[in-house]
């Protein structure tokens, strides 16, 4: 999922070159550039993570739904420190894997930037 997400994050470095150009060009500071990367790399990561916990749990509960029917009944429990566990490491991808796009859009001139076709 990193991978992906410093995929995803590279090509929208690329495409949106001119615009971090024109950003930079009008005062915003590399921290501005590089927090708006690493912002969007966290989101990202997060409604993946989320995405991920509510496909978890409706397994879950087609597996409890499932073996109640069957006599042997497995409950499945989504507990707080779970939902916690996965929200962090969604959050700590998120910032690993976009440190390097957010970097590589933080150190783009503004000249060359705005030349970029």
């Amino acid at each position: 999922g990193g991978i992906g997400i410093m995929n995803i994050m590279l090509v929208s470095v690329t495409e949106r070159t001119r615009e971090i150009g024109i950003r930079k060009a009008v005062g915003a500071k590399r921290r501005d550039i590089l927090a708006q990367f690493l912002t969007e790399a966290i989101l990202l990561s997060v409604v993946g993570g989320a995405l991920g916990i509510l496909l978890g749990w409706a397994i879950g509960q087609a597996i409890s739904a499932n073996t109640a029917s069957t006599g042997t009944a497995i409950k499945a429990v989504l507990g707080a420190d779970s939902v916690a566990l996965a929200v962090g490491f969604s959050v700590a991808v998120g910032l690993f894997f976009g440190i390097y796009p957010a970097y590589r859009a933080a150190r783009l001139h503004p000249i060359d930037a705005l030349r970029y076709e």
